[in-house]
Formats: C-alpha cells, sequence, structure tokens
C-alpha cells in the first residue's frame, strides 16, 4: 500500500463530534445559554416577555423629578432680540411678539431679559421685566406700561 493524502485514514475513535448542547434528551452536560443555578436557569423560571398593556407603557416613560407648578412659566426674550426686530418708538405686546414668531405661546405670558443693549426707544406693554431690562429700556428713553 502506497502512501498518499487521499488514502490516509484517521484510527478508530480519534475523531470526536461537536457536542451539541440544548437539543433534547440526549445532550448532557454544560447549561445551555442558561448560566448557572438560579429560577433563570430552571425550566418555566421567568419566561416569556414582560411588560405587558398599560402598565408596561408606565413603567417606560420616564419619572417626573421634583416640583412640578401648575402655572404656565413665562416665555422669556432677549433685549437684543428686540433692539434687532423693532424700529425706533415701537410699541411691543405679546401678541405682536407671538405674531413675528418671536415667541411660541402666549399662556404664562412675556418675561423680558437684560441680555444685550438697546440704543432706541421702545414701548413695552403687557409683558413682565426684569430689573437690568427695565434700567437699559428706561435709559434708552423708552417707557414700560403694566397691563
Amino acid at each position: 500500500m502506497s502512501l498518499a493524502l487521499h488514502k490516509i485514514k484517521s484510527s478508530v475513535g480519534a475523531k470526536k463530534g461537536k457536542k451539541r448542547i440544548g437539543r433534547g434528551l440526549g445532550s448532557t452536560g454544560s447549561y445551555s445559554g442558561r448560566g448557572v443555578k438560579g429560577q433563570r436557569a430552571r425550566s418555566g423560571g421567568r419566561s416569556g416577555l414582560q411588560l405587558k398593556g398599560l402598565r408596561s407603557l408606565m413603567l417606560k416613560l420616564p419619572k417626573q423629578r421634583g416640583f412640578q407648578g401648575l402655572k404656565d412659566k413665562p416665555v422669556v426674550i432677549n433685549l437684543q432680540i428686540l433692539a434687532k426686530h423693532f424700529s425706533e418708538s415701537a410699541t411691543i405686546t405679546p401678541k405682536i411678539l407671538l405674531a413675528k414668531g418671536l415667541i411660541s405661546k402666549l399662556e404664562g405670558g412675556v418675561k423680558i431679559l437684560g441680555q444685550g443693549e438697546i440704543k432706541h426707544r421702545l414701548v413695552i406693554k403687557g409683558c413682565h421685566v426684569s430689573k437690568p431690562a427695565e434700567e437699559k429700556i428706561i435709559k434708552a428713553g423708552g417707557e414700560i406700561i403694566a397691563a
């Protein structure tokens, strides 16, 4: 018998088949992807889909933390935006700001903050105004009329 690669055979018992775990009664040993011990390793232990129905929706949504007031907070706008969008001696009301698209809603009112500079006179009606903003508006010759 000549020696050739296609004629070489392994001896009986030398090749061992791959162990197929988790495939019925014939499979022994290992853990079949269930980890070690505990309720989840046993049959019937914590199986199936969790979080069904309305309760699942409640659990998925984030919880509100801290105090949530019932009143709407005022929409804030800075002086520099007003100076850019309004000309000399213009009257500014919440409705005008909404019409120009400078604020998104009227609920809760409008508060004008003092960031930026203002050079010309403005008349503010029906808006809350911070102290620095009030000082700058009056310094520029403007006035604030409370609603």
